[in-house]
């Protein structure tokens, strides 16, 4: 059986761990609201971006204290997470100094901990 790559499952094969979300960045702006056109290395150095979240990771991970009785348990579950307020869609404002840009599939994406971003826009209803 053959998987073809699509846009829709190529990021399925992607497991982010901890509190690692991964971000999309979004194309910045090319002139300045003075008219300015900019060279894409300027952008790129800013100390904030902007992006989509393509996936997160469990979130925060919490020891369960060990009991003598619980030895029989699988060790899945001897650890609890707590969820992380990033969700996939989310249009995420992140400090760049505190991420890892990386290539995959042709196209770049960061690597963030939930702890620099800065704010979050969610499409939903108030």
């Amino acid at each position: 059986m053959t998987i073809h790559l699509t846009q829709e499952n190529k990021l399925k094969k992607l497991i982010v761990v901890g509190d690692r979300v991964l971000i999309k960045p979004t194309t910045p702006n090319e002139r300045t609201e003075s008219g300015l056109y900019l060279p894409p290395g300027v952008q790129e150095k800013e100390k904030v971006q902007w992006g989509y979240i393509m996936k997160t990771g469990p979130g925060y991970a919490i020891p369960v204290p060990v009991e003598d009785e619980d030895t029989w348990k699988p060790r899945e579950e001897r650890v609890k997470y707590i969820p992380l307020q990033a969700r996939e869609g989310d249009l995420a404002i992140f400090h760049v100094g505190a991420s890892t840009e990386i290539q995959y599939q042709g196209e770049k994406y960061y690597i963030v901990p939930q702890s620099a971003i800065l704010m979050l826009e969610r499409e939903e209803e108030l």
